[in-house]
């Protein structure tokens, strides 16, 4: 299943399809927390994954609560690790799973 953007739905969580968010160290705050900001008021959560970029994943999520709370959302993060394959090698992923309080 595919969202307005054309992105496709990678996992589910609490039975809701969950888009994946992926963040760089040269990934922009501001367009990341306007990219949660819009998956969160369509589909009501959103995960962003990082990988030796936390922080620039922090700011957006920090900037996208901002963003929300004028709507009435209240943005709520919960951090786990995550497996992912970067040009054939495994690394560990910081995975923020982002959901209406």
């Amino acid at each position: 299943m595919y969202n307005k953007w054309g992105k496709f739905f990678e996992f589910t969580y609490g039975g809701i399809q969950v888009e994946i968010l992926k963040v760089s160290s040269r990934s922009v705050p501001n367009s990341v927390a306007g990219a949660v900001s819009g998956v969160i008021r369509d589909s009501g959560a959103v995960e962003v994954q990082a990988v030796g970029a936390a922080n620039q994943a922090i700011k957006a999520i920090a900037i996208a609560r901002g963003y929300l709370a004028p709507l009435g959302i209240d943005l709520i993060c919960i951090p786990a690790f995550a497996s992912v394959l970067i040009d054939g090698e495994e690394r560990t992923a910081i995975k923020l799973i982002c959901e209406e309080r």
